[in-house]
């Protein structure tokens, strides 16, 4: 008799799955709403999401990217 619970559990998951789904789906819809419209107002989208991601880092993990990124610029005479 564990059958239809577990069938009932395993759909209700699934059910919340697909949700879950949409949800992602709608959010990534309004981001790119959102770059389209910083776009539009002359901002570069590609700099817009660095700055998102080093904004998610720690401030000395930051430094860290930071400076490992000069000294390859500067051992590729591009500094």
């Amino acid at each position: 008799m564990t059958e239809p619970v577990a069938a009932d559990e395993l759909r209700l998951l699934i059910e919340r799955a697909e949700r879950l789904e949409d949800e992602k789906k709608g959010l990534a819809d309004d981001l790119k709403d959102v770059m389209a419209e910083a776009k539009g107002r002359g901002f570069d989208v590609k700099m817009i999401r660095q700055v998102m991601r080093l904004r998610k880092m720690e401030k000395h993990h930051r430094d860290e990217a930071e400076a490992i990124l000069e000294t390859y610029l500067i051992a590729l005479g591009m500094k």
